[in-house]
């Protein structure tokens, strides 16, 4: 029985002898698939390799929803190239060749990268320390760096893979590098699993929030504003609606609102670490000799709101909250609706506190975090705590005191997480609220992140009990992160058919006949003095077309009314996913309608 695991136990499974990769444990083996994926990413370069010779290769590693290799070529990939690519490593796998693992001092991998036309894999081994083993992996005739581990032949991995497409991607993503293509593709183990996935993908572009966008009349997107939203009356009623919520739930946990400028002296982001850290994602200008940035995060506009006037330990814990607008940039090719975007609106919180308070600090953040995402019909929500990364500012003192805390309070909350490591921000820990949407797929959004980095760097304190200065621990709240990103999230979870409460058109009043049309008037003035987001519709349609179009819509109600109910004053009711049309009075039906807007529920009936 095959006993490894991908997570560093073995270290080179190309020795393994025999075909015991192939026993059923190994294909059952939920880690083992980040190895399938790996190999199969490395398949992809040799298939890339064998069809377009003169190809520079950079790097390819698995990713949690499958692989991807980065290449430098002549020749700007196709669809049909990605077909021919598939196919040729459809063969070599089929070739059945053998992986074996050599090792190479520093001057033969050189001198292999300059024969073979690859200076990014020779870049790599300069990066290294000078003594590095140098693991190169061998599969027929073609040759790759890399550390490892790999299966035993190509013919282990199986055809249960695809390619996906092409995008541009930065060598190490830095956007001063050269833009290299990237081919992307997902692997599974087997080809049910492969089926599976392939039904998810059908399920995912059936709730494509950038289509669903379309026919509900939210948003749109333009090539003079290359990731910033374009928002309609329907989306921005949307918009304001989550902000309305929010707002609400702050104000009920003690949180005071502040807003600070968008764009500051390059000194304050060198002063606070984002521009050492962060610059390359910063956008800048420069005007009467002052270099000016975009703000990219709130913190430090945050932290100039806490320094005006003297903070006494007794006005801690001090909750300020701030919508605001943040520009980062991100590469043309990585742009995606909604979901990544250059402009987008955070909705941050910094709580300054003291040490003592930041274990109930945390708990409090936790329990409100999980009760508005199940508000929203996410039930299935991942913790995941994120330790200190490579990049970071602050002396490892601060960062073990910092996870410390972190730790204590998001155990005291009594809720489970698994630990991510590296994946802090470059200021201090941070807790991850991953949500699980309707088909499947997980979105990390809200954060908590310790930060006793910061205050000090801005000369932020309070005065203590002894009267002395202290730097106030700072906490980095955000329930959705970006609420762009979260509104794509629930179109997507709910398939455009938001919860009644939140839908931006929640009522439309249609017409049988023109007969109706004062009646229709008196009811949508009626339902909108009771905080009901209705709209009419008159025109002189067939009440068919009429209820097609809305349906497309995904307005949650229509109210039909021909000259029955305008005489009778009644209402015939169809709920959007309902073949029920119950007829109510009038009065009963505005209700009912405003009972379930204010109390958030998801539906009427």
């Amino acid at each position: 029985m095959l006993a490894c695991r991908v997570d560093g136990i073995i270290n080179d499974l190309s020795s393994t002898a025999g075909d015991q990769l192939a026993d059923p444990v190994f294909r059952s083996d939920t880690e083992a698939l980040s190895l399938i994926r790996h190999d199969t990413a490395h398949v992809l370069a040799q298939a890339v390799s064998e069809l377009f010779p003169n190809t520079a290769l950079a790097t390819g590693p698995a990713t949690e929803q499958g692989f991807f290799y980065d290449f430098a070529a002549e020749h700007a990939f196709t669809d049909d190239d990605l077909i021919r690519i598939e196919s040729r490593m459809h063969e070599i796998i089929d070739r059945d060749e053998t992986i074996v693992r050599e090792e190479w001092d520093r001057e033969r991998a050189l001198s292999w990268c300059r024969e073979n036309g690859q200076p990014y894999k020779a870049e790599i081994i300069m990066s290294l320390p000078a003594d590095a083993t140098l693991s190169f992996y061998r599969q027929g005739n073609f040759v790759d760096l890399c550390r490892g581990p790999h299966l035993v032949s190509t013919g282990q991995i199986g055809h249960a893979f695809r390619l996906l497409g092409t995008a541009g991607a930065y060598w190490k993503g830095d956007r001063s590098n050269p833009m290299l293509q990237r081919i992307h593709g997902t692997a599974c183990r087997d080809a049910d699993e492969l089926a599976a996935w392939e039904q998810r993908q059908e399920a995912a572009a059936r709730r494509d929030h950038r289509r669903l966008g379309r026919e509900m009349d939210l948003f749109h997107f333009q090539a003079e504003a290359p990731g910033a939203v374009f928002w309609h009356p329907n989306g921005w009623t949307l918009f304001q609606t989550l902000l309305a919520y929010l707002r609400e739930r702050q104000k009920t946990e003690n949180y005071v609102e502040i807003n600070t400028p968008d764009i500051m002296d390059l000194s304050l982001w060198q002063a606070s670490g984002h521009w050492e850290k962060f610059g390359e994602n910063m956008f800048t200008t420069e005007t009467e000799g002052r270099i000016y940035a975009l703000k990219p995060m709130n913190c430090p506009g945050g932290v100039q709101v806490f320094r005006q006037g003297l903070k006494s330990y007794r006005d801690l814990p001090l909750r300020m909250a701030e919508f605001g607008k943040v520009h980062r940039f991100e590469p043309s090719g990585a742009l995606h609706g909604l979901m990544r975007v250059r402009a987008f609106t955070q909705d941050d919180a910094h709580i300054f506190c003291t040490p003592e308070q930041m274990e109930a600090e945390t708990q409090r953040i936790c329990h409100l975090v999980l009760s508005i995402y199940k508000t929203f019909g996410f039930d299935d929500v991942h913790i995941k705590f994120s330790d200190r990364p490579e990049k970071r500012i602050g002396s490892d003192e601060i960062w073990d005191r910092s996870e410390e805390a972190l730790q204590r309070g998001v155990e005291a909350s009594g809720l489970s997480y698994t630990r991510n490591r590296g994946e802090g921000a470059f200021y201090g820990p941070k807790l991850e609220f991953v949500l699980r949407d309707a088909i499947g797929r997980d979105w990390q959004c809200g954060t908590v992140q310790v930060d006793l980095n910061l205050p000090q760097r801005l000369d932020a304190h309070y005065i203590g009990a002894d009267g002395e200065k202290h730097p106030p621990v700072m906490l980095h709240r955000a329930l959705f992160g970006s609420l762009e990103r979260f509104i794509g999230i629930l179109l997507e979870h709910h398939a455009g058919h938001l919860p009644f409460w939140l839908a931006p058109i929640q009522v439309v009043v249609a017409t049988i006949t023109g007969a109706a049309d004062d009646y229709a008037v008196d009811l949508i003035k009626a339902l909108r003095q009771r905080g009901v987001r209705a709209e009419p519709d008159l025109r002189n349609e067939k009440i068919a077309y009429k209820i097609r179009e809305h349906s497309l819509a995904k307005v949650p109600m229509l109210l039909i009314v021909g000259k029955k109910e305008a005489q009778g004053g009644t209402v015939s009711i169809r709920e959007y996913g309902s073949s029920e049309t119950p007829i109510l009075d009038m009065e009963s039906a505005i209700n009912l309608i405003s009972k379930a807007s204010e109390s958030r529920l998801a539906q009427v009936f």
